[in-house]
């Protein structure tokens, strides 16, 4: 392929949907497949599974939370998951919400940006064979017996806000992205990026910017946009979202969608076409492409395709692909829903 581009698998799809849609993004030449971890499948579980279904794609969290699994069983995890997929395996990492991680887990979070930190670096010392260093939140005296992990597995951290962005830069291989608008990755993201690799002594240069691009391949506009509205509703509700949405740009967008409330309906339609069409790529195979490319040009090293609600995945990956191979098509028809997961910050 010209340059990378991965794909997230619809959460919410059956199992044999998200087995048909890994394969083909395995045999177009997808770089990655990225699970979310949402209220739904274990994404650890999922990935171990599709790892066996496929060849060569990597696979990936993005992401999930540090507050369900200890730093020293996320890495046992991690080096599971890798060990399955025979080195295919990237660790997405974030640290979640406060409503959800207290509600779903009965976590704290306490402060994001120093309990990330702490725990990547346990991570990262487990993997590597090291004594892992003790945090204000976090210890661990754990080590391997009989397996000896790979190393330099990729962590990626989900990111939003420009001290969590920075902090990727610095102590990540990667970023994670989703519902950022490719302004917000131009005027924001890599430019904290930037900082946090250079107070870390490294050059941007290898350092990995996935962001989601929900995106159809679908003439019917007016459907592609309902399903758009019904996935943002949640994004629109969360603080940290509504936040990196107004320095986006979009401030009228989340003034509308509170002045709408508490009528659903209203909310919906408050999210305007100009911040749809800012985020998403929608319409025809070129207008698909064009919207990936919006995004690399505005920084992006590897985006990641993800499926809007009500419209089929499996064209949509045939068209964001650089070069399509002939493959019969054997995926029904249907549905996908889900574009992403809330576990950033």
């Amino acid at each position: 392929m010209r340059t990378p581009i991965s794909c997230a698998i619809p959460a919410l799809e059956s199992f044999a949907d998200a087995v048909g849609h890994a394969q083909l993004a395995d045999d177009l030449g997808y770089d990655s497949i990225m699970l979310s971890h949402i209220a739904a499948r274990d994404s650890f579980t999922m990935a171990a599974a599709l790892a066996m279904r496929t060849e060569r794609v990597a696979i990936g969290t993005s992401v999930a939370p540090l507050y369900h699994r200890s730093p020293a069983s996320m890495a046992q995890t991690a080096a599971t998951v890798d060990d399955i997929s025979g080195g295919r395996f990237r660790l997405g990492l974030g640290v979640g919400h406060r409503i959800t991680m207290g509600g779903w887990h009965g976590q704290q979070i306490g402060k994001p940006t120093v309990e990330m930190r702490e725990y990547i670096g346990i991570v990262r010392a487990i993997l590597a064979g090291d004594v892992p260093p003790t945090g204000q939140r976090w210890a661990s005296n754990f080590s391997f017996m009989g397996l000896t992990p790979r190393p330099d597995i990729p962590i990626y951290q989900a990111a939003l806000s420009p001290a969590m962005l920075r902090l990727a830069g610095e102590i990540a291989d990667g970023v994670v992205l989703w519902a950022c608008p490719s302004q917000y990755v131009r005027d924001v993201v890599v430019p904290e990026v930037t900082a946090g690799r250079s107070r870390a002594g490294k050059p941007l240069e290898g350092f990995h910017i996935l962001a989601a691009v929900p995106s159809a391949m679908s003439h019917d506009r007016a459907a592609a946009l309902a399903g758009v509205r019904s996935e943002l509703m949640r994004y629109f509700g969360l603080p940290f979202y509504r936040a990196m949405f107004q320095a986006a740009g979009f401030a009228d967008d989340v003034t509308a969608f509170d002045a709408a409330s508490p009528d659903v309906g209203a909310q919906k339609l408050a999210i305007s076409e100009r911040f749809i069409d800012h985020l998403c790529a929608i319409g025809d195979d070129t207008a698909v492409r064009d919207g990936v490319q919006r995004y690399r040009d505005a920084g992006v090293t590897n985006p990641v395709l993800t499926a809007i609600l009500g419209t089929d995945f499996e064209p949509t990956l045939r068209a964001a692909a650089s070069e399509t191979a002939t493959i019969p098509s054997s995926l029904p028809a249907g549905t996908s829903s889900a574009f992403g997961p809330v576990e950033n910050h």
